[in-house]
Formats: C-alpha cells, sequence, structure tokens
C-alpha cells in the first residue's frame, strides 16, 4: 500500500483515510460525517478505524494506494498506520492517542501531545522546518506534500519525541500552566451533564497567548487540551469577566463510536436575539452548525453590555429545547 495525493487518485482504486472519498474510492475508513464506511470498522478516531480493518482481514479490497483530502493528525496516524501496517502495530496506542490528541485536544500520555505539538510547529510557517514554499502551495498540492513529507518524519517522533524538543517545548509549558491554573481552582469547570456542558470560568486578567491546536493557530486564554482532558461535554462555555463565548467540540461533528454527544443546536437565533438587545458596538455571531468546531461569539466588541448571567441562562434554555441540527450518523 502507498500513499499518493488526493487529485492523483481519481482513476485509481483507493483507500480514504478520515476525509471523503472520490470516484474510484473503493473503501473509506472515515469518521467524518455520513461517510460510509463499514459498521463493522467504526470507532471514533479514523486510526482506530485503520487499525480495526487490519485486524479483520474480510474486510481487504483490491486497493494498492491511500490517500486523504486534506491534512491532519488523525489522518496521518491513520495513512501511516496502513502503509507502515508492522511499525504501526508496534505503536498503536500512541498513534490513536496521537490521533485522539489532534482531534478532539484528549490525551492518555503525554508524549502523543507533545507529537502533536510538533506536526502543527511543521505546518507554522513562522517555525517550520519545510522549505518554506511549501507551506504557500494551493491547498490540495500542498495537503499531498505534507503528507510525504511527514509520514517520513512520524517514525522518528513515534521513537523519539524528545529529540524535537525545540518544538514542542513552549506550547507544552503553556500546557503546563494551564493545567496549573485548573488544579489551583483559578480556572473552574461546571459542568451540566443534561446538557452535555461544560461552564468554564476564567479569571479576568488571565493573558492570551498563541496556541497551537490540531493545525489552526488560536488565541485562547486556557490550552485546549488542558480544559479537554478534563470534562468531556462537547458543548464549552467560556467565560471571562464580561465575555462570553459558546463552542461546540469537534466531537459532536463526527460520528464518535464511544458515545452520543448532545446533538447539535443550530444558535442563529440565539445570535439574532442578543443582537437586538447588545448595545457595545458588538455583534454576536453563530458560526453555523456545519462547522467543525463553531462558536457563538461577540465581534466588534471584548465585552458584553448584556449581564453574563443572562446570556448564560439564554444559552442554557436554547441548548434545553432546541432541535437537533446537525446529523453525522450514517
Amino acid at each position: 500500500m502507498q500513499f499518493l495525493p488526493y487529485s492523483q487518485t481519481v482513476t485509481v482504486p483507493n483507500i480514504v483515510v478520515d476525509g471523503a472519498g472520490n470516484d474510484q474510492t473503493v473503501l473509506t475508513l472515515s469518521h467524518w460525517p455520513k461517510s460510509g464506511s463499514p459498521v463493522e470498522l467504526k470507532a471514533d478516531t479514523s486510526t482506530e478505524m485503520v487499525f480495526n480493518y487490519l485486524d479483520f482481514p474480510r474486510f481487504r479490497v483490491q486497493a494498492e494506494v491511500v490517500s486523504n483530502n486534506h491534512f491532519d493528525e488523525d489522518g496521518l496516524a491513520g495513512i501511516f498506520a496502513i502503509v507502515q501496517p508492522d511499525a504501526a502495530r508496534r505503536h498503536r496506542d500512541l498513534l490513536v492517542d496521537v490521533a485522539r490528541a489532534g482531534d478532539f485536544g484528549v490525551f492518555r500520555q503525554r508524549r502523543a501531545a507533545r507529537i502533536v505539538f510538533v506536526l502543527c510547529a511543521y505546518l507554522d510557517p513562522g517555525r517550520s522546518p519545510l522549505p518554506a514554499d511549501l507551506l504557500t502551495l494551493p491547498y490540495a498540492e500542498q495537503t499531498g506534500r505534507l503528507y510525504l513529507q511527514l509520514l517520513d518524519l512520524l517514525p522518528a517522533l513515534l521513537e523519539n519525541v524528545d529529540d524535537y524538543r525545540a518544538l514542542w517545548e513552549d506550547e507544552d509549558a503553556r500546557l503546563t500552566a494551564s493545567e496549573e491554573l485548573i488544579e489551583a481552582g483559578l480556572i473552574t469547570i461546571e459542568e451540566l451533564p443534561d446538557l452535555d456542558l461544560a461552564i468554564i470560568r476564567l479569571p479576568e486578567d488571565l493573558s492570551n497567548r498563541n496556541v497551537q491546536r490540531t493545525t489552526r493557530l488560536r488565541l485562547t486564554e486556557c490550552h485546549p487540551f488542558a480544559l479537554h482532558n478534563r470534562t468531556s461535554c462537547t458543548r464549552l462555555l467560556l467565560l471571562r469577566g464580561q465575555s462570553v463565548v459558546f463552542q461546540y467540540r469537534y466531537e459532536s461533528w463526527v460520528q464518535l463510536v464511544s458515545r452520543r454527544p448532545a446533538p447539535r443546536v443550530d444558535l442563529s437565533g440565539l445570535a439574532d436575539e442578543l443582537n437586538r438587545e447588545e448595545t457595545s458596538g458588538g455583534h454576536w455571531v453563530f458560526d453555523g452548525i456545519d462547522q467543525i468546531t463553531p462558536e457563538l461569539h461577540l465581534e466588534g466588541s471584548a465585552a458584553t453590555s448584556m449581564p453574563v448571567d443572562t446570556v448564560v441562562s439564554r444559552i442554557q434554555h436554547h441548548l434545553g429545547i432546541g432541535p437537533a441540527a446537525w446529523a453525522p450518523y450514517d
């Protein structure tokens, strides 16, 4: 089995790992919405689905090519498992942990988080050891080149990520700092299981930091790995002074197998409702129910003019009564 960039698979039978298939795809091993993957192989991550495929020979298909239409850690770990199955089996638990850290921001082994931090550094134009022109290519071409480069890098990361300390130590320190704030009770997490909601309260004097997260640069006051490792709730409400941000986690976008997150509720109507009362000069926006990790947030102002408790209660109300608006399952 060999990897080919997605654009080169349109004329050959192929397996797609973690993304969407094309006309020549004979098997999709993906937790993506409506992927059509065999139910017997389904798992929380696409990497686990690849291992299930390797474990059960009766599901073998006639294809010598594997690909993916986007780059991320779950895709990388899963494709590595299918092109180097013997090496992957030796690192099975770690590869699955890398996939979970990359997609969901949760990890069991710290080295899995560090591998994700290294991979994110490779995608950061300001830090990447890759040729500078690679990260300026059109996305489809860039994706193929990234897989070719990082499939070669991954074995070394699995064997000893400490060799790449310069690429992970800064973000690892930010993760440690966030964990310590939670331990000290300066960041609190209140879970409302009936709503699958975690209310996270952050100190007002907590400074923003750039944090690399699953190949996307985010501005956050608390490292998401620290939060996600502490709560399984897939709806997060972050409060910091007069700042209110609600977010659906990635787990509710995909076909999760181990549990069923509360379905997503479209909060566009709530954004309109809040805008009728907002006087800060900002504008409430909901990113859209089909986005991977959509947020309800205030743009154009750092603080809402409304009482925070009022905004919180309205969010809870809409989550409680709103109809399911996203159905990823086959």
